[in-house]
């Protein structure tokens, strides 16, 4: 057997083993990667149901404001718990302010 021979021979041998060697090494890398994308989507299906909580409050926030800004309700708060009054014509005091700034 020449030297050539057993050159080639070597790295047919390498490379028969390197190619084996290489196919653990990659079934390592794709369950990594599976982990790595099963954490993920369980983070994005808790942070949509997060979305989802978060714009059912502020529907409901909304909602609230809509009723405690309802003009007929502070009308009504401040006639029956503040004893206030809606201002009659002779009630308006007007302030006219002329002359130079000080």
């Amino acid at each position: 057997m020449s030297f050539k021979s057993k050159v080639a021979s070597f790295f047919r041998v390498f490379g028969v083993c390197l190619l084996a060697g290489s196919i653990p090494v990659m079934l390592i890398l794709y369950g990594l990667q599976a982990k790595k994308y099963k954490d993920l989507t369980k983070e994005v299906v808790e942070l949509e149901r997060k979305q989802e909580k978060l714009i059912e409050e502020n529907k409901r926030i909304v909602s609230e404001i809509s009723v405690l800004t309802n003009a007929e309700r502070i009308e009504k708060i401040a006639v029956e718990e503040l004893g206030m009054h809606k201002a009659e014509a002779e009630d308006i005091v007007r302030v006219e302010m002329t002359g130079e700034k000080k």
